[in-house]
C-alpha cells in the first residue's frame, strides 16, 4: 500500500521560533553524546540555580487541596485581585478583577488576545527586533505582522513617527515590549507617550508585554503603559516567570484598562476562548497573591552586588575587551543583544556563527535574525549565568571570531538531522 506524506498546516509557513529551533535541537543531541553545553539561548532562571521565593512555594503547597478542580475560566479571584492591587499601586485606575485573565504563562495569553482580535489579513504593529512569539502568533491567527524599527544606532528605541507612518486601514493593534526582549532597552516616557497618543488617535489596541517590569538597572525607569493609555484599550501582559523565577509554574496574566467600556464585545470573545481551554494551571495561581504582595527580592538581584546586575556587568565588560563585538548596555530584562563589527568581519553571518560556536566552543546563543531584524550581525545571550562563566563564554567567542578574522574558519560538518528539519521548513 503506497504511503502518503503527512504535511504540516500551511498556516505554519511564516511561523518561526528559532530560540528553541534547530540549534537547540543540535545542542540537546550533543548533550546526549556527553558534551557540556552552556545554553544562553533562553531566559530560564531555574536552569542557572535561581529559586522561586520560598513563600510562593509554600502558598502553592498550602492550597493544593483547593487546586484539584477546575477554577473560573479567568482564574481564581485572589490571583486576579492581586493583579488589580498591583495596577492600582502603579496608578492605573478603574480596573477590577473582571478585567483580569489568568493564563498558562504570557505565551498562551499572547495567542488568545490576538485570536480574539484579528480577522483575515488584519495588521499588528510589532517591534523589530521582537520577541518572536508575537510575530508568530499574529501569523497563526490570520493576521499580518508589520514591524516597526528599533535600530541599534538608536539604542533600540522606537520612533513614534515611524510607527505612525506604518498604520493602514487594516491596523488593529500596537505591541510594546518594555523592558525589551531581546535588547534590554527600557523605553523613555516621551516615547511611550507618543505611542499611546498614536494608539488613541487611530483607536488601536495597545498590547503591552511587561513581563520584565521590575528588572531594570542603573536607575532606568520602567513606566507602565497602562498609566498612559486612557482613550483606547490597553492590555498589560505579565506573569511569574521572570521577576519571580517561576517559569515552570506557567502563570501569566492579561489585565485590561483604558477604554474597557467600548471593548466589552472583544473581552467577551476573549472569555469565550478562555472557557474553551477550561482554565489555566490552578496550583500556580495560588502563588500570585503572595508574589505580588510579598517581599520583592528581585530588587536585590538587579542592584549593584546582586547576581543579575553583576552578570550583566560581566557581559558589558567582556564586550568592552573584545576586538570584534559592540553592545548597547541593556538597561532591563535578562538579555544582551550583542553586535559584531562589520568592518572587522565582513560577511559575518549570525546563523553560521551560532552553529560554529555550538559545534566548536559548546556555547548555544540565539542568532539575531531570529528576532525579525533585517541585519545578520547580532546575537542574543542571557545574563543568568554566574559572572565567571560569562567571562569564560565570551573568551570562547573571541577565539572563534579571531579564527574568522585570520581566515581559519572552522569546518562545521553538516548534521543530517538539521538537513531534514531545514528541508521540511522549506516546503
Amino acid at each position: 500500500m503506497p504511503t502518503r506524506m503527512i504535511r504540516p498546516s500551511p498556516s505554519l509557513a511564516n511561523v518561526r521560533y528559532e530560540i528553541r529551533g534547530r540549534l537547540a535541537r543540535r545542542a540537546h543531541e550533543m548533550e546526549r553524546l556527553g558534551y557540556d553545553i552552556v545554553s544562553l539561548n533562553i531566559g530560564n532562571p531555574g536552569a542557572f540555580g535561581f529559586r522561586t521565593p520560598e513563600t510562593m512555594r509554600l502558598a502553592m503547597i498550602e492550597n493544593l487541596r483547593s487546586a484539584e478542580g477546575y477554577c473560573h475560566q479567568k482564574g481564581i479571584f485572589p490571583a486576579r485581585e492581586a493583579v488589580v492591587m498591583q495596577q492600582q499601586e502603579r496608578g492605573v485606575r478603574g480596573v477590577t478583577a473582571d478585567d483580569v485573565f489568568i493564563g498558562n504563562g504570557v505565551s498562551e495569553l499572547i495567542d488568545l488576545t490576538l485570536r480574539a482580535l484579528l480577522a483575515q489579513d488584519e495588521e499588528v504593529l510589532v517591534p523589530s527586533p521582537d520577541y518572536p512569539l508575537w510575530t508568530a502568533a499574529v501569523n497563526l491567527n490570520r493576521g499580518r505582522a508589520v514591524h516597526y524599527p528599533c535600530p541599534p544606532e538608536r539604542g533600540f528605541i522606537p520612533n513614534p513617527d515611524e510607527i505612525e507612518s506604518l498604520i493602514t486601514k487594516r491596523t488593529r493593534a500596537i505591541v510594546v515590549i518594555n523592558p525589551n526582549n531581546p535588547t534590554g532597552a527600557v523605553y523613555p516616557r516621551h516615547v511611550l507617550e507618543g505611542i499611546a497618543h498614536i494608539a488613541e488617535k487611530y483607536h488601536l489596541v495597545v498590547l503591552a508585554d511587561e513581563i520584565y517590569d521590575q528588572m531594570t538597572y542603573d536607575g532606568a525607569e520602567f513606566i507602565p503603559m497602562a498609566t498612559l493609555v486612557q482613550h483606547t484599550l490597553c492590555g498589560t501582559l505579565s506573569g511569574l516567570s521572570k521577576v519571580y523565577r517561576a517559569c515552570g509554574y506557567r502563570v501569566g496574566w492579561a489585565v485590561f484598562s483604558g477604554d474597557v467600556e467600548h471593548s466589552r464585545e472583544y473581552l467577551s470573545a476573549l472569555e469565550l476562548l478562555s472557557s474553551l481551554r477550561l482554565c489555566s494551571n490552578v496550583p500556580g495561581q495560588w502563588a500570585v497573591q503572595t508574589a505580588l504582595g510579598g517581599y520583592q527580592s528581585i530588587r536585590e538581584l538587579v542592584s549593584p552586588g546582586g547576581r543579575l546586575y553583576e552578570s550583566r556587568k560581566a557581559i558589558v565588560d567582556a564586550v568592552g575587551r573584545s576586538q570584534f563585538l559592540y553592545l548597547t548596555p541593556p538597561m532591563g530584562a535578562l538579555y544582551a543583544f550583542v553586535g559584531v563589527q562589520a568592518e572587522s568581519l565582513p560577511g559575518f553571518d549570525d546563523q553560521q556563527f551560532a552553529l560554529d560556536l555550538l559545534e566548536h566552543k559548546h556555547v548555544l546563543v540565539a542568532p539575531g535574525s531570529s528576532f525579525n531584524v533585517p541585519y545578520r550581525n547580532h546575537f542574543r545571550v542571557t545574563n543568568l549565568p554566574e559572572p565567571q562563566l560569562i567571562a569564560d563564554v565570551f573568551a570562547r567567542m573571541e577565539e572563534l571570531l579571531h579564527d574568522y578574522a585570520v581566515g581559519e574558519t572552522p569546518v562545521t560538518r553538516p548534521n543530517p538531522a538539521l538537513r531534514v528539519v531545514e528541508t521540511a521548513a522549506k516546503r
